[in-house]
Parts: C-alpha cells; sequence; structure tokens
C-alpha cells in the first residue's frame, strides 16, 4: 500500500463522519404519504422517516433521528439511495444492504450498486453496532409495508 494514500477502512470513515456531520435530506416532509418510526433502546438511537411517493417511486424523503454516528450516516446514506427510485428498486436496496450488514457470506450484492452505502460494510466486524446501521433500514421496511397496506386497503375500498 502507498504510504501516502489513505487505507479503504480510513476513506470509508470519512464518509460516515462526512454523512453524521452534514446528514443529507434531515427534517420531516409536510404531508407525508407514510412516516414511520424506530428505535434501538439498548444505545438510544431513534430514526423518524417520512416518504413521499408519486408514480409508484419515492419522490420524496426526510429523517429525523438522535443517536450515534452509525445509525445518523446510515439514515442519511439511506436517503440518499432510495430518493427518486422506484419502489421496486427500493425493496432491492433495501434487500441488499440487510444481506450484507448480516449475512457473513453476502457475495451476492453488488456493491457498486449502493454507492457510499458500502462504506458501513466495516460496521460488521462490531456485531453491537449493526443493529445501529440496520436501524433506519428497518423503519423504512415497515414504512413500505405501511404504505403497502394502505395502498392495499384503498383499492379494497374502491372495489
Amino acid at each position: 500500500m502507498n504510504p501516502g494514500l489513505p487505507s479503504l477502512d480510513e476513506l470509508y470513515r470519512e464518509v460516515i463522519l462526512d454523512h453524521y456531520q452534514s446528514p443529507r435530506n434531515r427534517g420531516r416532509l409536510a404531508d407525508p404519504d407514510v412516516a414511520s418510526a424506530g428505535s434501538n433502546p439498548l444505545c438510544g438511537d431513534e430514526i423518524e422517516l417520512s416518504l413521499r411517493i408519486r408514480d409508484g417511486q419515492v419522490a420524496d424523503v426526510a429523517f429525523e433521528g438522535r443517536g450515534c454516528s452509525i445509525s445518523q450516516a446510515s439514515a442519511s446514506m439511506m436517503t440518499e439511495a432510495i430518493k427518486g427510485r422506484p419502489l421496486a428498486e427500493v425493496r432491492e436496496v433495501l434487500g441488499a444492504f440487510k444481506r450484507l450488514m448480516t449475512e457473513r457470506d453476502a457475495t451476492d450484492v453488488d456493491l457498486a450498486a449502493l454507492g457510499d452505502l458500502e462504506a458501513l460494510q466495516g460496521v460488521r466486524r462490531y456485531p453491537v453496532r449493526v443493529k445501529c446501521a440496520v436501524l433506519p433500514w428497518n423503519v423504512l421496511q415497515e414504512s413500505l409495508d405501511l404504505y403497502r397496506a394502505g395502498q392495499a386497503r384503498a383499492r379494497a375500498r374502491e372495489e
């Protein structure tokens, strides 16, 4: 390794720190289509997520939260990764990220497709911190499930 170049771990730490110090999409959406919240009571991390969905894609997304740098950076990176994407792609990214974080041999995950989220893979070395990184994604999963259930109820009312 070239002594003048930062290591991959250092680059990943810089990405995480950047998202923690300058979070993207922080706030609450006015009149979201779906909103959900979650917490990790063991460490005190909290995430609230609000989504605006138009024509089957995430038109806008915002999060509020508090907690460690890992949970907050993960939420920031997640919002960037899903904003503007069709819901089917959002579910794919969600699944890929959770596999990356929780499966020992996640060789099927396309790291390039995850973008900045790849920086969080080092967290796997600290199992207690994986819950911090995955918390925003669990809230996203709940939000998508709530949205899908609401759409199904609306269709049932129309029939």
